[in-house]
Protein backbone atom coordinates (compact mmCIF):
# COMPACT_ATOMS: atom_id res chain seq x y z
CA UNK A 1 0.00 0.00 0.00
CA UNK A 2 1.21 3.49 -0.89
CA UNK A 3 0.09 6.92 0.27
CA UNK A 4 -0.49 10.21 -1.56
CA UNK A 5 -0.81 13.26 0.70
CA UNK A 6 -1.19 16.95 -0.11
CA UNK A 7 -2.45 20.00 1.83
CA UNK A 8 -6.20 20.08 2.45
CA UNK A 9 -6.43 23.35 0.49
CA UNK A 10 -4.16 25.01 -2.06
CA UNK A 11 -5.04 28.60 -2.90
CA UNK A 12 -3.28 29.75 -6.05
CA UNK A 13 -3.17 32.66 -8.45
CA UNK A 14 -2.84 36.39 -7.95
CA UNK A 15 -4.62 37.58 -4.83
CA UNK A 16 -4.57 34.13 -3.21
CA UNK A 17 -3.15 35.72 -0.04
CA UNK A 18 -6.65 36.97 0.73
CA UNK A 19 -7.64 33.40 1.66
CA UNK A 20 -6.24 34.22 5.11
CA UNK A 21 -9.36 36.29 5.77
CA UNK A 22 -11.39 33.08 5.90
CA UNK A 23 -9.30 31.34 8.58
CA UNK A 24 -10.99 30.51 11.88
CA UNK A 25 -9.08 30.72 15.14
CA UNK A 26 -8.09 32.86 18.12
CA UNK A 27 -4.34 33.35 17.74
CA UNK A 28 -1.92 33.09 14.83
CA UNK A 29 1.87 33.28 14.91
CA UNK A 30 3.51 34.39 11.66
CA UNK A 31 7.01 33.03 11.03
CA UNK A 32 9.20 34.79 8.47
CA UNK A 33 12.67 35.81 7.48
CA UNK A 34 11.28 39.31 7.37
CA UNK A 35 13.36 41.04 4.72
CA UNK A 36 11.77 40.93 1.28
CA UNK A 37 8.32 40.03 2.59
CA UNK A 38 8.32 43.09 4.82
CA UNK A 39 9.71 45.41 2.13
CA UNK A 40 7.13 44.20 -0.39
CA UNK A 41 4.28 44.82 2.05
CA UNK A 42 3.27 41.15 2.06
CA UNK A 43 3.99 40.61 5.75
CA UNK A 44 1.71 43.51 6.63
CA UNK A 45 -1.01 42.06 4.38
CA UNK A 46 -0.76 38.70 6.13
CA UNK A 47 -1.05 40.35 9.52
CA UNK A 48 -3.99 42.51 8.41
CA UNK A 49 -5.89 39.61 6.81
CA UNK A 50 -5.47 37.43 9.91
CA UNK A 51 -6.69 40.26 12.13
CA UNK A 52 -9.64 40.73 9.76
CA UNK A 53 -10.38 37.05 10.41
CA UNK A 54 -10.65 37.94 14.11
CA UNK A 55 -7.29 36.63 15.31
CA UNK A 56 -4.65 38.01 17.64
CA UNK A 57 -1.36 37.97 15.71
CA UNK A 58 2.26 37.68 16.83
CA UNK A 59 5.32 37.80 14.57
CA UNK A 60 8.42 35.62 14.80
CA UNK A 61 10.89 37.31 12.46
CA UNK A 62 14.50 36.96 11.41
CA UNK A 63 14.61 33.27 10.46
CA UNK A 64 17.94 32.89 8.69
CA UNK A 65 18.71 31.12 5.41
CA UNK A 66 19.52 27.45 6.15
CA UNK A 67 17.76 27.68 9.54
CA UNK A 68 19.50 26.26 12.58
CA UNK A 69 18.40 23.94 15.34
CA UNK A 70 18.80 26.90 17.72
CA UNK A 71 16.34 29.02 15.72
CA UNK A 72 13.83 26.17 15.76
CA UNK A 73 14.05 25.93 19.54
CA UNK A 74 13.61 29.70 19.96
CA UNK A 75 10.56 29.71 17.73
CA UNK A 76 9.01 26.77 19.58
CA UNK A 77 9.55 28.62 22.86
CA UNK A 78 7.76 31.68 21.45
CA UNK A 79 4.88 29.42 20.40
CA UNK A 80 4.68 27.87 23.86
CA UNK A 81 4.23 31.35 25.34
CA UNK A 82 1.71 32.61 22.76
CA UNK A 83 -0.25 29.36 22.29
CA UNK A 84 -1.35 29.89 18.65
CA UNK A 85 -3.95 27.74 16.97
CA UNK A 86 -2.60 28.76 13.54
CA UNK A 87 1.06 28.76 12.51
CA UNK A 88 1.51 30.80 9.33
CA UNK A 89 4.91 30.68 7.63
CA UNK A 90 5.68 33.11 4.82
CA UNK A 91 8.80 33.37 2.67
CA UNK A 92 11.18 30.98 0.98
CA UNK A 93 11.97 27.46 2.03
CA UNK A 94 13.90 28.51 5.13
CA UNK A 95 11.15 30.14 7.22
CA UNK A 96 8.60 27.51 6.18
CA UNK A 97 10.98 24.64 7.00
CA UNK A 98 11.90 26.23 10.33
CA UNK A 99 8.25 26.77 11.23
CA UNK A 100 7.45 23.12 10.46
CA UNK A 101 10.09 21.99 12.95
CA UNK A 102 8.92 24.59 15.50
CA UNK A 103 5.40 23.15 15.11
CA UNK A 104 6.61 19.69 16.15
CA UNK A 105 8.39 21.07 19.22
CA UNK A 106 5.39 23.27 20.12
CA UNK A 107 2.99 20.34 20.10
CA UNK A 108 5.43 17.94 21.79
CA UNK A 109 7.80 19.99 24.02
CA UNK A 110 9.77 16.93 25.11
CA UNK A 111 10.69 16.08 21.51
CA UNK A 112 14.39 16.44 20.72
CA UNK A 113 15.83 17.38 17.34
CA UNK A 114 17.11 13.81 17.04
CA UNK A 115 13.52 12.57 17.53
CA UNK A 116 12.33 14.85 14.73
CA UNK A 117 14.85 13.34 12.32
CA UNK A 118 13.47 9.79 12.60
CA UNK A 119 12.07 9.31 9.10
CA UNK A 120 8.26 9.09 9.13
CA UNK A 121 8.38 8.67 12.90
CA UNK A 122 6.55 11.76 14.19
CA UNK A 123 3.53 11.64 16.49
CA UNK A 124 0.17 13.10 15.38
CA UNK A 125 0.26 16.87 14.99
CA UNK A 126 -2.67 19.36 14.97
CA UNK A 127 -3.43 18.81 18.65
CA UNK A 128 -2.70 22.51 19.23
CA UNK A 129 -2.37 24.23 15.84
CA UNK A 130 -2.92 24.01 12.11
CA UNK A 131 -0.26 25.09 9.63
CA UNK A 132 -0.41 27.43 6.63
CA UNK A 133 2.58 27.89 4.30
CA UNK A 134 2.92 30.83 1.90
CA UNK A 135 5.75 30.48 -0.61
CA UNK A 136 7.68 33.46 -1.97
CA UNK A 137 10.27 31.52 -3.97
CA UNK A 138 9.76 29.15 -6.89
CA UNK A 139 11.70 26.05 -5.99
CA UNK A 140 11.54 24.38 -2.60
CA UNK A 141 7.76 23.73 -2.73
CA UNK A 142 7.90 23.16 1.00
CA UNK A 143 4.41 24.67 1.13
CA UNK A 144 3.04 21.33 -0.13
CA UNK A 145 5.61 18.81 1.10
CA UNK A 146 6.18 16.44 3.98
CA UNK A 147 9.77 17.65 4.36
CA UNK A 148 11.79 20.22 6.26
CA UNK A 149 15.55 20.86 6.11
CA UNK A 150 17.25 22.06 9.29
CA UNK A 151 20.99 22.64 9.72
CA UNK A 152 23.00 21.44 12.70
CA UNK A 153 25.92 23.85 12.47
CA UNK A 154 27.88 22.06 15.19
CA UNK A 155 27.97 18.96 13.00
CA UNK A 156 28.06 20.89 9.71
CA UNK A 157 25.18 18.78 8.37
CA UNK A 158 21.74 19.56 6.96
CA UNK A 159 19.16 17.12 8.26
CA UNK A 160 15.89 16.40 6.45
CA UNK A 161 12.80 15.93 8.60
CA UNK A 162 10.42 13.68 6.68
CA UNK A 163 6.89 12.87 7.75
CA UNK A 164 3.41 13.35 6.26
CA UNK A 165 2.40 14.96 9.57
CA UNK A 166 4.28 18.15 8.62
CA UNK A 167 2.48 18.50 5.29
CA UNK A 168 0.80 21.91 5.68
CA UNK A 169 -2.97 22.10 6.09
CA UNK A 170 -3.15 25.08 3.73
CA UNK A 171 -0.75 26.21 0.99
CA UNK A 172 -1.00 29.67 -0.57
CA UNK A 173 0.76 29.90 -3.93
CA UNK A 174 0.43 33.58 -4.91
CA UNK A 175 2.78 34.45 -7.81
CA UNK A 176 2.96 38.12 -6.81
CA UNK A 177 5.26 37.15 -3.94
CA UNK A 178 7.72 35.54 -6.36
CA UNK A 179 8.16 38.84 -8.22
CA UNK A 180 10.44 39.97 -5.36
CA UNK A 181 13.08 37.31 -6.11
CA UNK A 182 16.52 38.48 -7.26
CA UNK A 183 17.90 36.72 -10.37
CA UNK A 184 20.28 34.48 -8.44
CA UNK A 185 17.41 33.17 -6.34
CA UNK A 186 15.30 32.56 -9.46
CA UNK A 187 18.14 30.44 -10.87
CA UNK A 188 18.88 28.41 -7.76
CA UNK A 189 15.29 27.75 -6.68
CA UNK A 190 14.34 26.96 -10.28
CA UNK A 191 16.98 24.27 -10.60
CA UNK A 192 15.92 22.93 -7.21
CA UNK A 193 12.45 22.51 -8.71
CA UNK A 194 13.82 20.82 -11.82
CA UNK A 195 15.78 18.42 -9.61
CA UNK A 196 12.65 17.67 -7.55
CA UNK A 197 10.70 16.74 -10.66
CA UNK A 198 13.44 14.64 -12.28
CA UNK A 199 14.28 12.78 -9.07
CA UNK A 200 10.60 12.16 -8.33
CA UNK A 201 10.06 10.67 -11.79
CA UNK A 202 12.92 8.15 -11.49
CA UNK A 203 12.52 7.47 -7.77
CA UNK A 204 11.75 3.89 -6.76
CA UNK A 205 8.62 5.25 -5.04
CA UNK A 206 7.16 6.83 -8.20
CA UNK A 207 3.58 5.93 -9.05
CA UNK A 208 0.66 6.81 -11.34
CA UNK A 209 -0.30 9.67 -9.02
CA UNK A 210 3.13 11.33 -9.00
CA UNK A 211 4.31 10.77 -12.59
CA UNK A 212 1.96 13.27 -14.29
CA UNK A 213 2.87 15.97 -11.78
CA UNK A 214 6.60 15.40 -12.26
CA UNK A 215 6.44 15.32 -16.06
CA UNK A 216 4.23 18.40 -16.38
CA UNK A 217 6.49 20.28 -13.95
CA UNK A 218 9.54 19.39 -16.09
CA UNK A 219 7.77 20.61 -19.24
CA UNK A 220 6.79 23.89 -17.57
CA UNK A 221 10.25 24.48 -16.09
CA UNK A 222 11.85 23.85 -19.47
CA UNK A 223 9.59 26.51 -21.02
CA UNK A 224 9.69 29.13 -18.28
CA UNK A 225 12.75 29.01 -16.00
CA UNK A 226 15.28 30.81 -18.19
CA UNK A 227 12.61 33.33 -19.22
CA UNK A 228 11.79 33.94 -15.55
CA UNK A 229 15.50 34.43 -14.85
CA UNK A 230 15.55 37.06 -17.60
CA UNK A 231 12.73 39.02 -15.89
CA UNK A 232 9.72 37.73 -17.88
CA UNK A 233 7.07 38.03 -15.15
CA UNK A 234 4.47 35.94 -16.98
CA UNK A 235 7.01 33.12 -17.06
CA UNK A 236 7.80 33.73 -13.39
CA UNK A 237 4.11 33.31 -12.54
CA UNK A 238 4.10 29.97 -14.39
CA UNK A 239 7.29 28.87 -12.61
CA UNK A 240 5.57 29.44 -9.27
CA UNK A 241 2.97 26.85 -10.28
CA UNK A 242 5.56 24.51 -11.85
CA UNK A 243 7.66 24.30 -8.70
CA UNK A 244 4.53 23.54 -6.66
CA UNK A 245 3.63 20.66 -9.00
CA UNK A 246 7.19 19.33 -8.62
CA UNK A 247 6.76 19.55 -4.86
CA UNK A 248 3.53 17.57 -4.95
CA UNK A 249 5.36 14.90 -6.94
CA UNK A 250 8.44 14.54 -4.76
CA UNK A 251 6.64 14.83 -1.45
CA UNK A 252 4.95 11.55 -2.36
CA UNK A 253 7.45 9.88 -4.71
CA UNK A 254 10.45 10.99 -2.61
CA UNK A 255 13.85 12.03 -4.00
CA UNK A 256 17.31 10.62 -4.65
CA UNK A 257 21.02 11.13 -4.14
CA UNK A 258 21.23 14.55 -5.78
CA UNK A 259 19.50 15.79 -2.66
CA UNK A 260 21.46 13.48 -0.37
CA UNK A 261 24.70 14.98 -1.68
CA UNK A 262 23.35 18.54 -1.57
CA UNK A 263 22.23 18.10 2.04
CA UNK A 264 25.61 16.78 3.15
CA UNK A 265 27.85 19.20 1.23
CA UNK A 266 25.74 22.31 1.89
CA UNK A 267 27.14 23.13 5.32
CA UNK A 268 30.25 20.92 5.20
CA UNK A 269 32.50 23.86 4.32
CA UNK A 270 30.77 26.56 6.36
CA UNK A 271 33.98 27.11 8.33
CA UNK A 272 35.57 28.35 5.09
CA UNK A 273 33.13 31.24 5.01
CA UNK A 274 30.34 30.07 2.72
CA UNK A 275 27.64 27.51 2.14
CA UNK A 276 27.06 25.63 -1.06
CA UNK A 277 23.57 26.98 -1.76
CA UNK A 278 21.08 24.12 -1.96
CA UNK A 279 19.65 24.87 -5.40
CA UNK A 280 23.09 25.47 -6.89
CA UNK A 281 24.33 22.20 -5.41
CA UNK A 282 21.40 20.36 -7.00
CA UNK A 283 22.07 22.03 -10.34
CA UNK A 284 25.75 21.00 -10.28
CA UNK A 285 25.11 17.43 -9.13
CA UNK A 286 22.02 16.55 -11.20
CA UNK A 287 23.80 15.86 -14.54
CA UNK A 288 26.34 13.64 -12.74
CA UNK A 289 23.66 11.67 -10.92
CA UNK A 290 21.66 11.19 -14.13
CA UNK A 291 24.79 9.61 -15.65
CA UNK A 292 25.29 7.44 -12.56
CA UNK A 293 21.67 6.31 -12.27
CA UNK A 294 21.35 5.63 -16.00
CA UNK A 295 23.52 2.52 -15.51
CA UNK A 296 20.29 1.11 -14.04
CA UNK A 297 18.06 0.02 -16.95
CA UNK A 298 14.77 1.09 -15.38
CA UNK A 299 16.13 4.54 -14.54
CA UNK A 300 17.61 4.88 -18.04
CA UNK A 301 14.21 4.19 -19.61
CA UNK A 302 12.55 6.79 -17.38
CA UNK A 303 15.20 9.40 -18.21
CA UNK A 304 14.44 8.57 -21.84
CA UNK A 305 10.77 9.36 -21.24
CA UNK A 306 11.74 12.71 -19.71
CA UNK A 307 13.87 13.49 -22.77
CA UNK A 308 10.92 12.60 -25.02
CA UNK A 309 8.58 14.97 -23.20
CA UNK A 310 11.24 17.67 -23.47
CA UNK A 311 11.51 16.96 -27.24
CA UNK A 312 15.28 16.50 -27.04
CA UNK A 313 15.49 13.80 -29.73
CA UNK A 314 17.72 10.73 -29.59
CA UNK A 315 17.51 7.39 -31.39
CA UNK A 316 17.67 5.25 -28.22
CA UNK A 317 17.69 5.63 -24.44
CA UNK A 318 21.49 5.96 -24.24
CA UNK A 319 21.43 8.89 -26.64
CA UNK A 320 18.42 10.42 -24.88
CA UNK A 321 20.27 10.32 -21.55
CA UNK A 322 23.26 12.09 -23.11
CA UNK A 323 20.98 14.75 -24.60
CA UNK A 324 19.24 15.24 -21.23
CA UNK A 325 22.58 15.68 -19.45
CA UNK A 326 23.71 18.15 -22.10
CA UNK A 327 20.45 20.10 -21.80
CA UNK A 328 20.74 20.36 -18.00
CA UNK A 329 24.30 21.62 -18.30
CA UNK A 330 23.21 24.26 -20.83
CA UNK A 331 20.47 25.36 -18.41
CA UNK A 332 23.14 25.87 -15.76
CA UNK A 333 25.12 27.99 -18.21
CA UNK A 334 22.04 30.09 -19.04
CA UNK A 335 21.42 30.60 -15.31
CA UNK A 336 25.06 31.42 -14.48
CA UNK A 337 25.50 28.37 -12.23
CA UNK A 338 28.89 26.61 -12.10
CA UNK A 339 29.28 22.97 -13.14
CA UNK A 340 31.48 21.84 -10.27
CA UNK A 341 32.45 22.48 -6.67
CA UNK A 342 35.99 23.56 -7.55
CA UNK A 343 34.50 26.43 -9.59
CA UNK A 344 31.80 27.32 -7.04
CA UNK A 345 32.48 30.89 -5.96
CA UNK A 346 30.90 33.65 -3.89
CA UNK A 347 27.08 33.82 -4.08
CA UNK A 348 27.04 30.53 -5.98
CA UNK A 349 28.49 32.10 -9.11
CA UNK A 350 31.13 30.48 -11.33
CA UNK A 351 34.70 31.31 -10.30
CA UNK A 352 38.11 30.32 -11.63
CA UNK A 353 39.03 29.31 -8.07
CA UNK A 354 36.14 28.17 -5.86
CA UNK A 355 36.05 28.61 -2.10
CA UNK A 356 36.51 24.87 -1.36
CA UNK A 357 40.23 23.99 -1.68
CA UNK A 358 41.03 20.58 -3.12
CA UNK A 359 42.92 19.36 -0.04
CA UNK A 360 40.02 20.28 2.28
CA UNK A 361 37.52 18.57 -0.01
CA UNK A 362 39.56 15.37 -0.15
CA UNK A 363 40.13 15.42 3.60
CA UNK A 364 36.39 15.57 4.28
CA UNK A 365 35.27 13.39 1.37
CA UNK A 366 34.93 10.11 3.28
CA UNK A 367 32.65 11.57 5.95
CA UNK A 368 30.56 13.54 3.46
CA UNK A 369 30.02 10.41 1.38
CA UNK A 370 29.14 8.32 4.45
CA UNK A 371 26.63 10.94 5.61
CA UNK A 372 25.11 11.19 2.12
CA UNK A 373 24.54 7.44 2.01
CA UNK A 374 22.70 7.68 5.35
CA UNK A 375 20.56 10.62 4.15
CA UNK A 376 16.80 10.04 4.07
CA UNK A 377 16.72 10.64 0.31
CA UNK A 378 19.14 7.85 -0.61
CA UNK A 379 16.74 4.98 -0.03
CA UNK A 380 14.49 5.91 -2.97
CA UNK A 381 17.32 6.51 -5.44
CA UNK A 382 17.13 4.01 -8.33
CA UNK A 383 20.74 2.93 -7.91
CA UNK A 384 22.16 2.41 -4.43
CA UNK A 385 25.77 3.65 -4.24
CA UNK A 386 28.48 2.02 -2.15
CA UNK A 387 30.82 4.17 -0.06
CA UNK A 388 33.42 3.91 -2.82
CA UNK A 389 30.92 4.88 -5.54
CA UNK A 390 29.60 7.83 -3.55
CA UNK A 391 33.15 9.11 -3.04
CA UNK A 392 33.87 8.73 -6.77
CA UNK A 393 30.63 10.50 -7.63
CA UNK A 394 31.43 13.40 -5.31
CA UNK A 395 34.87 13.66 -6.93
CA UNK A 396 33.19 13.93 -10.32
CA UNK A 397 31.09 16.75 -8.87
CA UNK A 398 34.19 18.46 -7.54
CA UNK A 399 36.34 18.19 -10.67
CA UNK A 400 33.55 18.07 -13.31
CA UNK A 401 34.76 14.76 -14.69
CA UNK A 402 32.80 12.07 -16.52
CA UNK A 403 30.81 9.49 -14.55
CA UNK A 404 31.88 6.19 -16.12
CA UNK A 405 31.10 3.72 -13.31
Amino acid sequence: MSRFTLPRDIYHGKGALEALKTFEGKRAIVCTGGGSMKRGGFLQKVEDYLKEAGMEVELFEGIEPDPSVETVMKGAEAMQKFQPDWIVAIGGGSPIDAAKAMWIKYEYPETTFEDMCKVFGLPKLRTKAKFCAISSTSGTATEVTAFSIITDYQKGIKFPIADFEITPDVAIVDPELAHTMPKKLVAHTGMDAMTHAVEAYVSTANCDYTDPLAIHAIEMIQKTLVKSYNEDMEARDAMHNAQCLAGMAFSNALLGIVHSMAHKTGAAFADLGAHIIHGAANAMYLPKVVAFNAKDETAKKRYGVIADYMHLGGKDDDEKVELLIDYLRKMNDALNIPHSINHYGADGLPAEQGFVPEDVFLERLHDIAANAILDACTGSNPRQPSQEEMEKLLKCCYYDTEVDF
